[in-house]
């Protein structure tokens, strides 16, 4: 019986005679193996073909003519116009039986073994090839659903290609930040350096002062929060002892429909709730749709999705007595299941609107920020829209342009917001810009930063964290044009040591609030400038900065005296002696060892009024 496998048909191979990769294909299938490529391992009959020593008669010898490529295409069926592929026929029935043989002799062995040899190679090249583009179709897919796509248009390139030129043609040589810039390259001569730096360890040891006495407010206000569903009423209670009372419900967990009552109930003014998960949607109807929100100026109700879909805000609006005729802020932060229709009806119940943070509302479109922008255009102050990822920051462009008097705009984590969004938005508005979040959008480049600096001189709040783009150029424009910045998150980002001091040198006057977190190049240089310029710093984030020393930490701690909170997690490197031997008893370190955490997160909660910038 015979044994083996017959080939019927025909049989495509795309192999090109005149590649590389092809010619060791033919020279396997005349029993040479290449050893770099691991892919064609032979069987042990062809590697015995491989190993024999062949006669002059065997090799077949014979003087190369230019006929040979002809000869072989004819022996192999190759069709010379089809560009190197194969065409397999019925070549033969391919048997190992000895008594199905035709000649006896060796040399039919011999050459059926060749031929057996050249269609194993075949074929794994064919598998080679199958694999090799079924892989390459994958990767198309799963880049296809991963990438962001950006709008590369020609002309949008060469606008950008427009602002480089411009920033090249600037003259650096007399900016304040290019002055300061050298003047820091000279003192990082080690010798200069070890001169101007200089810590007197004063020995305090305040780990181990006693602690002081909470004041009776605070006892007043924990033991409130430990016992709040005994509270009957809150009327009489001035809007920040509610606030302090409710933050610290909330953060012991003991939030209650029963509380938000209590909240709502009379007159209130102000309803502020960090964690309204708690609620049901039948609460918040009951508590909201019999609520006197005729003075009401401030609503807070974050994490409320669970409890605000669109029916039953409608339902609630409709109950209550005129809505909200007085309202200035809103936030809704987390509230997952309102939608454009929703946000339209609260919008038409509240006309005096400024404030309105929909930060991780992930149901809302470019379609009801627009019409948002229409409603409110000669009002809106303020607006949060972080990780709206429904929300096309091109799209609603044109209506963020006609609010002029916008002020705050947050926009973290929206990946298409990119340079264009953030110059269009600078060139209407900038005049007027106190605060920008841009974090993590990561699209933004340079181009933004200088934006920024020519447009938004009295620019307070900036935060630019993980925005893997920006070079020291962007620590440039903003050093030269934001130079009353109060608050500034620089998180995540690659600049050098020397360009952070030298932006502390010039803009670190008014600085109160500053966070370097996770930048690994900051050391000497940044801690003398911050020592030297930033006295009027309340927060420092240093986390994650493992260059800077305990002499360093300890001339900045010393330094600025009205330092009030620092954090320094992940700086390992930090030991007893800056934390014994530093003498500023007002500031409360948090990130290292088993230091309180939760308390002191805390210590510089501002108690804001409706708005984070009230008009003058």
């Amino acid at each position: 019986m015979a044994s083996g496998r017959e080939i019927q048909g025909e049989e495509m191979f795309d192999l090109d005679l005149n590649k590389e990769g092809d010619d060791a294909g033919i020279g396997l299938a005349l029993g040479f193996r290449p050893e770099s490529d691991p892919f064609f391992e032979l069987d042990p009959e062809v590697e015995s073909i491989k190993r024999r020593r062949y006669s002059v008669e065997e090799k077949g010898k014979t003087i190369i003519s230019h006929n040979a490529q002809l000869n072989l295409e004819d022996k192999m069926d190759i069709d010379s116009n089809n560009n190197g592929i194969f065409i397999l026929h019925n070549f033969m029935d391919v048997s190992l039986d000895n008594d199905d043989k035709d000649d006896g002799g060796g040399g039919g062995l011999e050459e059926e073994r060749r031929q057996q040899a050249l269609l194993r190679v075949m074929e794994q090249v064919s598998r080679r090839k199958a694999e090799s583009k079924r892989q390459h179709e994958t990767a198309i897919k799963y880049a296809q659903n991963l990438a962001h796509h950006g709008d590369l248009s020609p002309s949008k390139q060469e606008k950008k290609k427009v602002f480089l030129n411009e920033k090249a043609e600037e003259d650096s040589q007399n900016t304040p930040f290019s002055i300061a810039m050298e003047m820091i390259k000279k003192r990082s001569n080690p010798y200069l350096q070890n001169k101007s730096f200089e810590w007197v360890p004063k020995g305090c040891n305040l780990l181990k002062k006693k602690r002081e006495a909470p004041s009776l407010l605070d006892i007043s206000l924990h033991v409130l929060a430990k016992n709040s569903e005994a509270l009957v009423s809150l009327e009489l209670v001035p809007d920040v002892l509610r606030h302090k009372l409710s933050q610290a419900v909330s953060d012991n967990g003991r939030m209650s429909s029963n509380f938000v009552q209590l909240l709502a109930r009379g007159s209130a003014t102000q309803i502020r709730i960090k964690g309204s998960s708690c609620l049901t949607e039948e609460d918040f109807a009951k508590i909201f749709g019999s609520c006197d929100t005729k003075d009401l100026t401030l609503l807070q109700l974050d994490l409320c999705g669970h409890c605000m879909p669109d029916h039953v805000l409608h339902d609630t609006l409709a109950r209550s007595s005129g809505g909200f005729p007085t309202l200035v802020s809103i936030s809704l932060k987390g509230a997952y299941r309102l939608s454009d229709i929703g946000l339209r009806k609260l919008a038409e119940s509240a006309p005096a609107l400024q404030s309105i943070n929909l930060s991780q509302c992930s149901f809302l479109t470019s379609e009801g920020i627009i019409n948002l922008s229409s409603f409110f255009e000669s009002t809106l102050r303020e607006l949060y829209i972080d990780e709206c990822q429904n929300i096309d920051a091109m799209l609603i462009l044109p209506a963020l342009k006609k609010a002029k008097c916008l002020e705050v705009l947050s926009v973290a984590g929206i990946w298409s917001v990119c340079d264009d969004f953030v110059i269009g938005i600078v060139e209407e508005c900038g005049i007027n810009m106190k605060e920008l979040v841009l974090a993590n959008c990561v699209a933004l480049t340079d181009i933004s930063i200088e934006a920024i600096g020519k447009s938004c001189s009295r620019l307070c709040a900036l935060d630019i964290s993980n925005l893997h783009n920006l070079t020291d150029s962007a620590i440039r424009f903003l050093a030269n044009g934001c130079r009353s910045i109060r608050r500034l998150k620089l998180c995540h980002n690659g600049f050098s040591d020397e360009a952070i001091a030298a932006c502390m040198e010039v803009a670190g006057q008014s600085l109160i609030e500053l966070s370097l977190n996770n930048i690994s190049e900051v050391g000497l240089n940044t801690a003398l400038s911050l020592a030297k310029c930033s006295r009027n710093l309340l927060s420092l984030d240093l986390s994650w900065c493992r260059k800077l020393s305990d002499e360093a930490v300890g001339l900045i701690v010393d330094s600025c005296l009205s330092l009030r909170l620092l954090k320094v997690f992940g700086c390992t490197q930090l030991t007893d002696m800056f934390l014994n031997e530093h003498s500023n008893s007002q500031v409360q370190i948090i990130g290292l060892k088993m230091m309180p955490l939760l308390k002191n997160l805390a210590v510089l909660e501002p108690q804001e009024a409706p708005l984070r910038y009230p008009p003058a």
